[in-house]
Formats: C-alpha cells, structure tokens, sequence
C-alpha cells in the first residue's frame, strides 16, 4: 500500500513550495547580496556594507528553518538502523514507533521552548551584532519548523499503523 493520505499529501505539497520558493529566494538574496558586498562595495569601491554578516547570518536561519520538516518528510535525516535485519517484522516496527514517539515528545518540547525564547528575546537584548535586529521573529520560524518536523514524525508513527511503512516523499525522478 503505498498510496499517501489526502493529509500527508497536501503537507508534502505545502512543503514543497515553501521549501523551494521561499528557500529559493533566500539563496538568490544571500549570493546576490554577498557578490554584491565583496565584488562591488568590498573590492572595488573598498566600503562594504554594515551589517552584511549579521543579513547573511539570518539568512541562513531561515535556510535551516525551512529545510527541516522537508528534509524529514523527503527522507534526508540520517537514520541509523544497526539491529534492524535482526529483528523479527513486528518488532522493528514497534521500536520504530517508540523511537518516534520519544522524537516527536523532545521535537514539541524544542518547539516550545523556542517559541518561549522568541517571546523574551526583545526582553532580553538578543540582537544582531551589527544592526541590533532581534532575534525574535527567527525564533518563531524555527518554532514553527521543529513543530511541524514534530508533525511529520506524528504522521510518520501513524502511517507505519496504518501499512507497516513509511513513505516519503519522492523528488523529481527519484527511482528510489
């Protein structure tokens, strides 16, 4: 059975998009904005920009942000699976999908505490070196990202109830 939920295939389609339009237009900022500092104002008109690392910096933020629950749902986070051909069917199965729980428990608690760090970053002074931009709202994306990474393994957990596997999504031609 390897026919996705109606859920679980509007999920892979949102993040899909967000993934590659929004991820797409954050690297095209961060390669156009760092030619533009060290080629044009660095090198040839020796005045780069203020803040530059600090612009780039959040950028990456939202790279990592973006990428994580894509990355859970494509399949790109490394699992390490040692005893698994030694274990009857039933057995694998089951430690997955405790494993997987205890994931999801740590990834709701990450998620909350970060939401909680978004609420007192402006309180406590957490800025940016160079141009004092709070932290807060970057708090909040990664938030929302390990909580729907949490989402994801919920999805995962019931998916392997449901057929006994997982099923990821596929980019492109992806054979696999």
């Amino acid at each position: 059975m390897n026919d996705k939920p109606a859920l679980i295939t509007a999920l892979d389609r949102i993040l899909t998009w967000v993934a590659f339009l929004c991820g797409g237009a954050t690297l095209i900022f961060m390669t156009g904005f760092s030619v533009w500092n060290v080629l044009i104002m660095r090198k040839t008109l020796n005045a780069p920009i203020t803040g530059a690392e600090d612009l780039l910096i959040l950028s990456l933020v939202v790279i990592v942000a973006l990428s994580i629950p894509f990355g859970a749902r494509t399949g790109a986070h490394i699992e390490i699976e040692v005893f698994e051909a030694r274990m009857s069917a039933a057995f694998a199965k089951w430690s997955m999908i405790v494993v997987k729980l205890m994931g999801a428990a740590l990834l709701f608690f990450m998620a909350w505490r970060l939401w909680h760090a978004g609420g007192t970053a402006s309180k406590f002074g957490e800025t940016t070196q160079q141009l004092l931009i709070s932290y807060e709202p970057f708090y909040y994306l990664l938030a929302a990202s390990v909580g729907i990474y949490a989402v994801v393994i919920l999805l995962d957990i019931w998916q392997l109830l449901r057929s006994g596997e997982v099923v990821k999504l596929k980019l492109g031609k992806d054979p696999t």
